[in-house]
């Protein structure tokens, strides 16, 4: 089960109260205190695991806690020390303290491995306080407590790529036919209920990470249908792939106009980010004049299609906007347009070349 969000305490284990003891053997004339000290808390810390992608592990848990100290023993034996506590967390989770919503941490790096809170120090013994002027001393010091804090996980997903569209636009076939990812497919919307990962392959040795992001719907910013959930998702994400579906009853440019204004109500910064579009399910296409209607988006983005030679996708789909992906210089304007067939896999392969070339500028 994916889960991206979860909600509990964590507190570090206390220290063990140091001991009052001492010494008493046969011909020891001059024993003495010997109460040794307590162990000291348990800590705890968080580890960054990219063999982990979800939260579902802390669903329904209220608190963790780390083991306390020992106390100490006599002839100054220290108490043992409480079991660390190691919570295992995936690549893109932030720590945020539940009661300030302050972002605490933000853990990005695999293998990241830090203290989160220090456990209790353990009480010192009798021993240490005797003197000459108290060489019998009873009294002992009791543990410090540990530290306790509620914290929400939020995971956001790290990808090179986001898919952003309406709901069964195509974005789950694409992934589907573009990397290793097995999303569910069927022919009705919010078929996809959680983000999916793929590895799209470029080559022998190129690959980048595609995510498909729920769909995003009118008013999705202020919470309608999945709304904020899932937009979060793409706010790691390196660049954008806006998917415009052809076969849709809304127009090519009412799509995309809606998908640029709820990111930007979402995050101003998110909006400004790096992206190209792709127009999908022209296999499916039913209006009368398929080129017409794509050379009308493309003049409501101010582009021209490109019929260059050295760089054409497809013989029978000139459409790619090449001189855009190589030198980019309005950023509101998409790197390139592309029409695509995820059914009839047209122009698949030059789209994962075009994407892995955006991601090298």
């Amino acid at each position: 089960m994916f889960i991206d969000s979860a909600r509990f305490s964590v507190s570090s284990g206390k220290g063990g109260q140091g001991c009052a003891s001492f010494r008493r053997e046969k011909f020891v004339v001059q024993g003495g205190p010997d109460g040794g000290d307590g162990g000291k808390g348990g800590d705890v810390y968080f580890l960054v695991d990219s063999n982990t992608d979800t939260l579902s592990f802390y669903k329904g848990k209220r608190l963790f806690k780390a083991d306390k100290g020992q106390p100490g023993m006599g002839r100054q034996k220290t108490g043992k020390s409480g079991e660390h506590l190691v919570l295992i967390v995936p690549p893109g989770t932030q720590i945020i303290d539940d009661d300030t919503n302050e972002i605490l941490y933000d853990l990005l790096e695999d293998g990241e491995r830090f203290l989160f809170l220090e456990g209790g120090k353990g009480g010192l013994g009798n021993v240490h306080f005797k003197n000459s002027r108290n060489q019998r001393p009873t009294y002992f010091q009791p543990g410090l407590p540990g530290v306790t804090k509620n914290i929400r996980l939020e995971l956001k997903l790290i990808a090179d790529v986001g898919l952003v569209g309406y709901p069964n636009v195509g974005k789950s076939t694409l992934i589907s036919v573009t990397s290793n990812a097995t999303p569910e497919i069927a022919n009705y919307e919010f078929t996809t209920l959680t983000p999916k990962l793929g590895v799209v392959n470029v080559g022998e040795y190129n690959s980048f990470v595609m995510a498909d992001i729920p769909g995003i719907i009118d008013g999705a910013s202020d919470g309608r249908g999945l709304g904020l959930e899932f937009l979060k998702h793409i706010e790691r994400t390196k660049t954008l792939l806006f998917t415009i579906d052809v076969a849709n009853h809304r127009t090519m440019i009412d799509q995309y106009n809606v998908l640029k204004e709820e990111l930007e109500k979402f995050s101003l910064e998110l909006s400004k980010r790096d992206y190209a579009i792709v127009l999908t399910k022209i296999d499916a296409y039913y209006g009368e004049d398929l080129q017409k209607d794509i050379e009308e988006f493309l003049k409501a983005l101010n582009l021209e299609s490109s019929k260059s030679n050295e760089y054409k996708i497809d013989e029978n789909l000139p459409y790619f906007i090449q001189d855009l992906i190589f030198s980019k210089k309005d950023s509101s304007k998409p790197y390139f347009v592309l029409p695509i067939s995820s059914l009839n896999k047209t122009n698949i392969t030059p789209l994962k070349y075009a994407l892995y070339t955006m991601l090298g500028k």
